[in-house]
Protein backbone atom coordinates (compact mmCIF):
# COMPACT_ATOMS: atom_id res chain seq x y z
CA UNK A 1 0.00 0.00 0.00
CA UNK A 2 1.59 3.05 -0.74
CA UNK A 3 0.79 5.96 1.89
CA UNK A 4 -0.12 8.40 -0.76
CA UNK A 5 -2.80 6.31 -2.54
CA UNK A 6 -6.30 8.46 -1.84
CA UNK A 7 -8.22 5.86 -3.53
CA UNK A 8 -10.16 5.28 -0.64
CA UNK A 9 -11.76 1.78 -1.99
CA UNK A 10 -8.07 0.55 -1.76
CA UNK A 11 -7.62 1.23 2.22
CA UNK A 12 -11.34 -0.39 2.75
CA UNK A 13 -9.85 -3.78 0.77
CA UNK A 14 -6.49 -3.68 2.91
CA UNK A 15 -8.22 -2.69 6.27
CA UNK A 16 -10.95 -5.37 5.77
CA UNK A 17 -8.51 -8.28 5.20
CA UNK A 18 -6.59 -7.50 8.59
CA UNK A 19 -7.95 -10.37 10.01
CA UNK A 20 -7.61 -12.74 7.25
CA UNK A 21 -3.43 -12.19 7.25
CA UNK A 22 -3.02 -12.66 10.89
CA UNK A 23 -5.29 -15.92 10.55
CA UNK A 24 -2.47 -16.15 7.35
CA UNK A 25 0.71 -15.49 9.56
CA UNK A 26 -0.73 -19.02 11.53
CA UNK A 27 1.38 -17.63 14.67
CA UNK A 28 0.50 -19.54 17.99
CA UNK A 29 -2.24 -17.74 19.82
CA UNK A 30 -2.22 -14.46 17.71
CA UNK A 31 -5.48 -14.79 16.41
CA UNK A 32 -6.88 -14.87 20.14
CA UNK A 33 -4.16 -12.02 21.01
CA UNK A 34 -5.54 -10.03 18.30
CA UNK A 35 -9.20 -10.06 19.69
CA UNK A 36 -8.18 -9.49 22.92
CA UNK A 37 -6.31 -6.54 21.93
CA UNK A 38 -8.70 -4.92 19.78
CA UNK A 39 -11.52 -5.89 21.00
CA UNK A 40 -11.20 -6.99 25.19
CA UNK A 41 -8.82 -4.35 25.89
CA UNK A 42 -10.40 -1.07 24.80
CA UNK A 43 -13.85 -2.74 26.40
CA UNK A 44 -11.81 -3.20 29.56
CA UNK A 45 -10.27 -0.01 29.85
CA UNK A 46 -13.64 2.21 29.62
CA UNK A 47 -15.54 0.02 31.83
CA UNK A 48 -12.66 2.06 34.53
CA UNK A 49 -14.21 4.81 34.19
CA UNK A 50 -13.53 8.03 35.45
CA UNK A 51 -10.08 7.29 35.48
CA UNK A 52 -9.24 4.77 33.13
CA UNK A 53 -6.01 2.32 33.38
CA UNK A 54 -4.47 -0.76 32.62
CA UNK A 55 -3.17 -3.38 34.31
CA UNK A 56 -0.08 -5.52 34.51
CA UNK A 57 -2.25 -8.39 33.67
CA UNK A 58 -3.55 -5.85 30.08
CA UNK A 59 0.42 -4.74 29.64
CA UNK A 60 1.67 -8.35 29.79
CA UNK A 61 -1.30 -9.83 26.80
CA UNK A 62 -0.44 -6.62 24.91
CA UNK A 63 2.86 -7.34 24.89
CA UNK A 64 2.38 -10.89 23.59
CA UNK A 65 0.51 -9.41 20.97
CA UNK A 66 3.11 -6.85 20.46
CA UNK A 67 5.68 -9.31 19.75
CA UNK A 68 3.67 -12.30 18.36
CA UNK A 69 2.92 -10.13 15.49
CA UNK A 70 6.10 -8.80 15.19
CA UNK A 71 9.19 -9.60 16.37
CA UNK A 72 9.91 -11.54 19.45
CA UNK A 73 11.75 -10.23 22.13
CA UNK A 74 11.25 -12.10 25.62
CA UNK A 75 12.97 -10.17 28.00
CA UNK A 76 10.29 -7.45 27.20
CA UNK A 77 7.55 -9.26 28.35
CA UNK A 78 9.57 -10.81 31.30
CA UNK A 79 9.96 -6.95 32.42
CA UNK A 80 6.60 -5.88 31.50
CA UNK A 81 5.02 -9.13 33.68
CA UNK A 82 7.01 -8.21 37.03
CA UNK A 83 5.87 -4.56 36.57
CA UNK A 84 4.26 -3.38 39.81
CA UNK A 85 0.08 -3.42 40.02
CA UNK A 86 0.29 -0.42 41.19
CA UNK A 87 2.72 1.57 39.24
CA UNK A 88 1.29 0.46 35.99
CA UNK A 89 -2.06 1.83 37.06
CA UNK A 90 -0.71 5.12 38.04
CA UNK A 91 1.47 5.55 34.82
CA UNK A 92 -1.53 4.39 33.25
CA UNK A 93 -3.79 6.93 34.38
CA UNK A 94 -1.93 10.07 34.05
CA UNK A 95 -0.89 9.00 30.15
CA UNK A 96 -4.99 9.00 29.55
CA UNK A 97 -5.28 11.16 30.88
CA UNK A 98 -2.66 13.97 29.36
CA UNK A 99 -4.10 12.97 25.90
CA UNK A 100 -4.87 14.31 23.29
CA UNK A 101 -1.22 15.37 23.64
CA UNK A 102 1.13 11.95 22.75
CA UNK A 103 4.34 13.09 23.50
CA UNK A 104 3.01 13.53 27.22
CA UNK A 105 1.49 10.62 27.09
CA UNK A 106 4.23 8.61 25.77
CA UNK A 107 6.39 10.15 28.25
CA UNK A 108 4.01 9.36 31.48
CA UNK A 109 4.23 5.24 29.88
CA UNK A 110 7.53 4.82 29.38
CA UNK A 111 8.57 5.35 32.79
CA UNK A 112 7.29 1.50 33.21
CA UNK A 113 10.69 -1.01 32.86
CA UNK A 114 10.34 -2.25 29.18
CA UNK A 115 8.15 -0.28 27.70
CA UNK A 116 9.75 1.99 25.13
CA UNK A 117 7.70 4.68 22.88
CA UNK A 118 6.21 1.79 20.53
CA UNK A 119 5.16 -0.28 23.38
CA UNK A 120 3.22 3.01 25.10
CA UNK A 121 1.85 3.66 21.12
CA UNK A 122 0.01 0.60 21.28
CA UNK A 123 -1.34 0.90 25.13
CA UNK A 124 -2.48 4.31 23.91
CA UNK A 125 -4.06 2.95 20.30
CA UNK A 126 -6.10 0.59 22.65
CA UNK A 127 -7.72 3.27 24.82
CA UNK A 128 -7.93 5.94 22.35
CA UNK A 129 -7.44 5.00 18.55
CA UNK A 130 -9.19 7.88 17.08
CA UNK A 131 -5.90 9.42 18.25
CA UNK A 132 -2.79 7.66 19.17
CA UNK A 133 -1.82 4.49 16.45
CA UNK A 134 0.54 1.58 17.28
CA UNK A 135 3.98 2.74 15.81
CA UNK A 136 4.07 -0.84 13.98
CA UNK A 137 7.42 -1.30 12.03
CA UNK A 138 5.00 -2.10 8.64
CA UNK A 139 3.06 1.55 9.28
CA UNK A 140 7.06 3.07 10.31
CA UNK A 141 8.33 2.46 6.70
CA UNK A 142 5.22 3.30 4.94
CA UNK A 143 4.34 6.31 6.62
CA UNK A 144 8.43 7.65 7.02
CA UNK A 145 10.23 5.20 4.68
CA UNK A 146 12.48 3.53 5.78
CA UNK A 147 13.74 4.54 9.12
CA UNK A 148 12.77 2.89 12.01
CA UNK A 149 13.56 5.07 14.71
CA UNK A 150 11.74 3.82 17.87
CA UNK A 151 12.21 7.45 19.69
CA UNK A 152 9.57 9.86 20.78
CA UNK A 153 10.23 12.46 18.47
CA UNK A 154 10.16 10.11 15.69
CA UNK A 155 6.40 8.74 17.12
CA UNK A 156 5.12 12.42 17.09
CA UNK A 157 5.98 12.58 13.42
CA UNK A 158 4.31 9.32 12.90
CA UNK A 159 1.08 10.39 14.69
CA UNK A 160 0.89 13.51 12.37
CA UNK A 161 1.47 11.54 9.48
CA UNK A 162 -1.29 9.53 10.12
CA UNK A 163 -4.02 11.43 11.79
CA UNK A 164 -3.69 13.84 8.76
CA UNK A 165 -4.27 10.62 6.58
CA UNK A 166 -7.67 9.56 8.57
CA UNK A 167 -9.14 12.99 8.04
CA UNK A 168 -8.30 12.96 4.36
CA UNK A 169 -9.68 9.21 3.91
CA UNK A 170 -12.51 10.07 6.19
CA UNK A 171 -13.86 12.99 4.10
CA UNK A 172 -15.86 11.31 1.55
CA UNK A 173 -18.38 9.68 4.02
CA UNK A 174 -16.08 6.81 5.29
CA UNK A 175 -14.68 7.35 9.14
CA UNK A 176 -10.98 6.16 9.42
CA UNK A 177 -9.23 6.36 12.56
CA UNK A 178 -5.34 6.57 12.45
CA UNK A 179 -4.98 2.92 14.33
CA UNK A 180 -7.37 1.84 10.85
CA UNK A 181 -4.35 3.37 8.79
CA UNK A 182 -1.85 1.70 10.78
CA UNK A 183 -3.68 -1.77 10.61
CA UNK A 184 -4.52 -1.29 6.78
CA UNK A 185 -0.50 -0.61 6.08
CA UNK A 186 0.13 -3.43 7.83
CA UNK A 187 -2.57 -5.98 6.30
CA UNK A 188 -1.02 -4.66 2.90
CA UNK A 189 2.87 -5.14 4.09
CA UNK A 190 2.06 -8.57 5.80
CA UNK A 191 0.07 -9.48 2.24
CA UNK A 192 3.34 -8.96 0.11
CA UNK A 193 5.71 -11.04 3.06
CA UNK A 194 2.87 -13.62 2.62
CA UNK A 195 3.02 -13.73 -1.03
CA UNK A 196 6.90 -13.51 -1.27
CA UNK A 197 6.65 -16.77 0.86
CA UNK A 198 4.66 -18.60 -1.29
CA UNK A 199 6.33 -17.40 -4.30
CA UNK A 200 9.86 -18.81 -2.44
CA UNK A 201 7.76 -22.29 -1.55
CA UNK A 202 6.78 -22.52 -5.05
CA UNK A 203 10.39 -21.69 -6.41
CA UNK A 204 11.61 -24.74 -3.83
CA UNK A 205 9.73 -27.52 -5.18
CA UNK A 206 9.32 -26.41 -8.71
CA UNK A 207 10.91 -29.09 -10.43
CA UNK A 208 14.29 -28.38 -12.26
CA UNK A 209 13.64 -28.87 -16.15
CA UNK A 210 17.46 -28.84 -16.68
CA UNK A 211 18.43 -31.22 -14.28
CA UNK A 212 19.41 -34.61 -16.14
CA UNK A 213 18.72 -38.17 -14.67
CA UNK A 214 21.56 -39.68 -13.37
CA UNK A 215 21.78 -43.17 -14.86
CA UNK A 216 21.79 -46.27 -12.52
Amino acid sequence: MDFNCSDVSLWKESLASYSCRIEALNKPNLVALDDFYRNELPSLILERNPSPYITTTDISKLMQWKLTRGKWRPRLLDFVSALDEDVVKSASEKAFTSLPDVSKAVSELTVLKGVGPATASAILAAYAPDIAPFMSDEAMVAALGNSKDYTLKQYVVFVDKLQAKAKELSTKGDLFTPSDVERALWSSAAAAKLQDSSTDAHLKVKPNKNSKRKRK
